[in-house]
């Protein structure tokens, strides 16, 4: 039971961050545009008043030349870098909002190409508002059935795959998505650049499994040691199958030991390796998960 409560705590936990980030994405990105906005708006005033004050001072010199033939040329020059002072103070402000909301949006733009789970965060912030007002509810249960079928099969896919797989835009895929997980229904994870999904309804040892997938050179070990049986494989023949060094093997199989994935199949002091019963369950949830997002 407190099991089940602690896994409700975090899930509640992410899900507010993931929430929260939204809302922060909506306000920075609400007050660039604003910047930017007033930025422009103060440049056109400033640009409209300087030409309503050289218009006025044309005329007041015509006026001071007709009026006033006292005043030399040396004064007029030193009223003239002044005004052009005044000028470039001016603009200093419009500029710098400018260029402060433009730069805020650039940010937000850059680091939604390079991670995904920014990517996620901003598509949840700017595009699900929009299509939760124009998606209607019959379409709505259907694609969210498809995901939450797409998940079932596929626990623990990145959003990028899911999206590819069922065939959804970017801002569809993330409206459904946030709905789901905020009924409770889907759990998500940050892993690395990438935001994995899946039915929240998994036990708690299978997630274990499907939130650490085995990847990159740690997977094609586990195949090398799938087909070995009790006797094992090894050192030499990992690195000759793998084509890894020997100080990578030795790291990665320790890791792997203290996961209690692989161990030895012998007690000698340079044993061969073999999978673990862990192991064996990590490594079919490992491929599983390699291969629909290979599909994707």
């Amino acid at each position: 039971m407190s099991n089940q409560f602690t896994k409700l705590v975090i899930e509640g936990h992410a899900l507010r961050i993931v929430m929260h980030g939204a809302a922060s994405v909506r306000l920075i990105s609400l007050m660039a545009v604003i910047a930017i906005i007033s930025g422009l708006i103060i440049s056109d005033d400033d640009g409209l008043n300087s030409s309503v004050e050289r218009q006025d001072d044309l005329q007041s010199a015509f006026t001071a030349e007709e009026t006033d033939s006292g005043h030399s040329e040396s004064e007029m020059d030193m009223e003239q870098p002044k005004e052009e002072n005044s000028e470039d103070s001016n603009s200093e402000l419009p500029n710098g909002l400018i260029m402060s909301g433009a730069g805020t949006l650039g940010s937000i733009l850059l680091g939604s190409v390079l991670l995904e789970f920014v990517r996620v965060t901003v598509l949840m912030a700017l595009f699900t508002p929009l299509l939760a007002s124009i998606r209607s509810n019959r379409e709505d249960l259907l694609t969210r059935g498809r995901i939450m079928g797409y998940l079932e099969a596929n626990a623990g896919i990145h959003f990028s795959a899911l999206r590819d797989a069922l065939g959804l835009a970017n801002g569809v895929t993330a409206y459904h998505l946030q709905v789901l997980e905020s009924r409770g229904e889907v759990y998500s994870w940050r892993d690395g650049k990438l935001r994995r999904y899946a039915p929240s309804g998994i036990p708690e040892a299978e997630m274990g499994r499907i939130k650490n997938p085995i990847i990159g050179t740690r997977l094609a070990i586990l195949e090398v040691l799938a087909d070995s049986g009790m006797l094992g494989v090894s050192g030499s023949e990992i690195r000759k199958k793998t084509m890894i060094s020997r100080q990578l093997l030795s790291h990665h199989i320790s890791e792997l030991r203290k996961s209690d994935i692989v161990e030895p199949a012998s007690e000698r002091k340079r044993p061969n390796w073999k999978l673990s019963s862990k192991g064996k369950e990590t490594l079919e949830a490992s491929r599983k998960l390699s291969i629909s997002e290979s599909l994707a």
